[in-house]
């Protein structure tokens, strides 16, 4: 099975390089980003990013889910990020 394969890639680069180059760098750009490690790291930062981000409110003391400023830390610590 091997020998066949090795034949038919000889036998396609010798008649059409440019074709089996170009199906060569499509396939590495389809295959390497999955076993790149910023995939990794970007999946990881992409779920602690809000979808929605505070808005300002004005607080009357009654509101216990708005945050009483946009600054104040919610959710999970971004702390891993910040000792890569």
């Amino acid at each position: 099975m091997a020998g066949r394969l090795a034949a038919f890639l000889r036998n396609a680069w010798a008649k059409e390089p440019v074709l089996v180059a170009s199906f060569t760098i499509g396939s590495l750009a389809v295959i390497l980003p999955a076993l790149s490690p910023y995939t990794k790291y970007a999946a990881m930062i992409n779920q602690v990013t809000p979808y929605n981000y505070p808005v300002p409110v004005r607080d009357d003391g009654n509101m216990p889910d708005v945050p009483s400023h946009p600054q104040d830390p919610q959710g999970r610590s971004l702390e891993w990020l910040k000792k890569l």
